[in-house]
């Protein structure tokens, strides 16, 4: 019988925490020098000069929620408000309700061309979206690229009739990329809406199970709606796999295809 060895047992559990630390957020170290901790508790505490004040917040203190609102009422109220593209981002920004972004390294709003003929409405940031604060741009999003590129279309297309513009329903990435709870969804809701409404495209791409049951109101299943044209807000909207489901169901890219040479014949149409 062959025994582990203790140094390698402590080795792999090490890389463990440290690739967990990392998937946390934890991507540097507090301190430039290792601390003598038994010097810090022989030493006394020092007690603040100034009484630090409870009462007025700094200018660039998170927003609080007031405890009795309703999140939904108030994303819409602050949804309806946003003139243009930027003053959305700064709502959802400001945005009080919603814990997502208090775990999340960036707010990821969109890419792409705003104004392009068709929108891409996806699910929430994965770990290197987070990062780097842009939509579809992991593993997923290669994907994406290549089936949008498969059809002549690609998120950064000069010809903005050939162009595409890229949003989830979530601009915060959930823990250990979870799904959105029903609560988070609702109060994004009205967000994506005005999104929608602001971008003004002429096909919406709803990708992913969150994507067409948030918009839609549907409770089948995307495997059964995907492929049949919808409404969305007066836009016709196409539900389709997620690039991240037929990653790991490679055998599902056929029926995309049929997807994407449907929506390349919508777009044609239309001209």
């Amino acid at each position: 019988m062959s025994v582990t060895p203790a140094w390698q047992t402590d080795f792999d559990m090490a890389r463990a925490c440290l690739e967990w630390q990392f998937e946390m957020g934890v991507d540097e170290a507090i301190c430039d020098a290792p601390i003598d901790r038994y010097a810090l508790d022989a030493a006394p505490v020092p007690k603040p000069a100034v009484k630090p004040s409870v009462t007025a917040p700094t200018p660039d203190a998170a927003p609080i929620a007031t405890p009795d609102a309703d999140p939904v009422a108030e994303a819409t109220q602050m949804a309806a408000q946003a003139q243009d593209l930027d003053a959305l981002a700064a709502a959802l920004s400001a945005y009080p309700h919603c814990d997502l972004k208090l775990g999340a390294r960036n707010l990821v709003f969109a890419d792409g061309r705003a104004g392009a003929r068709v929108m891409i409405v996806g699910e929430a940031p994965g770990r290197e979206e987070d990062m780097r604060g842009r939509p579809f741009v992991g593993e997923a999003g290669q994907l994406l690229d290549r089936m949008l590129k498969a059809i002549g279309v690609a998120r950064d297309h000069p010809d903005l009739g050939r162009a595409v513009y890229i949003t989830n329903i979530l601009p915060w990435r959930p823990p250990q990329n979870r799904d959105p709870s029903p609560e988070e969804r609702a109060m994004m809701r009205p967000f994506v809406l005005r999104h929608i409404a602001l971008a003004a495209p002429d096909i919406l791409v709803l990708m992913g199970r969150i994507s067409a049951s948030t918009l839609l109101g549907s409770k089948d299943g995307i495997t059964k709606i995907r492929g049949q044209w919808r409404e969305v807000a007066g836009i016709p909207a196409l539900p389709m796999l997620h690039p991240a489901y037929l990653l790991r169901n490679p055998a599902a890219k056929r029926e995309t295809w049929a997807d994407l040479l449907a929506l390349q014949a919508r777009l044609r149409t239309m001209t």
